[in-house]
């Protein structure tokens, strides 16, 4: 401002006021740069990324987590992708791949002491028997075996100490610059308490995993069955992982949890030309339902249907406002609850599209019995509060537009 008033005299009132408007000017368009910057600053990382899905958000009960399409890398949904959690024995992955690349999986591992002292989950090995590495990488990702990763820890590394060095520049490796690892099953209390992810890291593991053809063979096993090779005695391992009964379109991976870390879940499914990973962390409801929902919202490409009830905690009663139910189509319907049912009751709704074009559906599984919902439409009820007898867990309640009533198809 200076370069314009050098020679201009301050006494004449003329350029006096000329010098007042181009400073009132210059603060003007100072300020509306300052509104601008902050305005952008505002808006969530989520609408400023190029590769982020805009999409509805949602409420869903659970900590952390993030939903992708691996065809087109875009992130459908997200939520504290830098939070640190605990990832309990999504942990597991890490150790099971870094055994896979090690190139020694046909090695006959001696089970030590320090492996089959480690709490549960376990397959039970006994001091000394003798295991395909192989087969303890399947211990650990179906069964999530402890004993199994401590024993591919020890077996690669001679102690769990140098294993976990290896584990964290592994880590760095692949990118998880927000991880650290003290133990190669995902405790996180005791001596080896301190494992520490994000569901941004774990996205990058998961996806580093994946594209190993061995680990994806495992990681969608639903059992592992294998012999000890002194006595051949057989241990057979089921898997945690329930979507991969539940949900066809599964392909893996690994479930995780421990009272802090909470229910945690990496999850793929590939349907047609999508493929979807998604990782949540300490899920507070159902999350084999929640992740089907997710799934099911990044195969449609449809609005996202709300989780019914999932935010009531296990034992709460609930009268509340109408929820809206939203199908694949976007058409809403609304869903009332009845008075005092039991949120344990009301969780059984799984709000997923079924039947033709002239029929929505509402899955009832493992029903008590009782009146749950009434179902209307812009205001005018189109259903009766729905019951099912517990022989009908599979039933369906269908709402057909050209009616005001439905009934139960068993």
């Amino acid at each position: 401002m200076q370069g314009y008033s050098r020679n201009i005299p301050v006494t004449d009132p003329r350029h006096a006021s000329v010098l007042s408007v181009r400073k009132t000017f210059c603060c003007c368009r100072f300020s509306v740069l300052l509104l601008f910057a902050a305005a952008c600053l505002m808006i969530p990382t989520s609408l400023r990324g190029e590769n982020v899905e805009n999409i509805p958000s949602i409420q869903v009960p659970i900590d952390s987590y993030i939903l992708k399409d691996r065809i087109t890398s875009r992130v459908l949904m997200e939520k504290d992708l830098d939070r640190p959690v605990s990832p309990a024995s999504l942990t597991k992955i890490l150790t099971s791949i870094m055994a896979i690349e090690s190139g020694r999986l046909d090695d006959d591992v001696v089970i030590p002491v320090e492996a089959t002292l480690v709490e549960p989950s376990k397959a039970g090995f006994r001091p000394g028997e003798r295991v395909k590495l192989y087969d303890l990488v399947k211990a650990a990702m179906v069964s999530s075996s402890n004993d199994a990763a401590f024993a591919i820890a020890i077996h690669l590394a001679g102690n769990v100490d140098n294993f976990v060095a290896i584990m964290n520049r592994k880590a760095r490796v692949i990118g998880m610059n927000s991880s650290r690892f003290t133990n190669p099953a995902g405790f996180d209390k005791g001596i080896y308490a301190g494992n520490s992810s994000t569901a941004s890291d774990l996205m990058k593991l998961a996806e580093y995993a994946i594209r190993n053809p061995f680990f994806n063979s495992i990681a969608k096993l639903e059992y592992a069955i294998f012999n000890e090779q002194t006595t051949h005695k057989q241990y057979c391992l089921r898997t945690h992982n329930k979507l991969l009964e539940k949900y066809p379109y599964t392909v893996g991976i690994k479930t995780g949890f421990t009272a802090r870390a909470g229910k945690c879940l990496i999850a793929r499914a590939i349907k047609e030309n999508r493929d979807i990973l998604l990782v949540m962390l300490n899920a507070k409801t159902d999350r084999w339902g929640v992740a089907e929902e997710m799934f099911d919202n990044a195969f449609t490409g449809g609005p996202m249907n709300p989780a019914l009830f999932a935010s009531l905690n296990r034992f709460d009663t609930v009268s509340t406002p109408p929820l809206t139910y939203t199908t694949a189509r976007a058409e809403k319907h609304r869903v009332r609850l009845s008075k005092n049912v039991s949120a344990k009751s009301s969780r059984m709704l799984s709000g997923r599209k079924k039947g033709t074009s002239r029929h929505e559906t509402l899955a009832l599984k493992r029903h008590s019995g009782r009146p749950v919902a009434a179902i209307s439409k812009n205001g005018k009820r189109i259903a009766p509060a729905a019951t099912a007898s517990r022989k009908q867990r599979n039933s369906t309640l269908a709402i057909n537009k050209n009616v005001k009533k439905s009934k139960n198809d068993t």
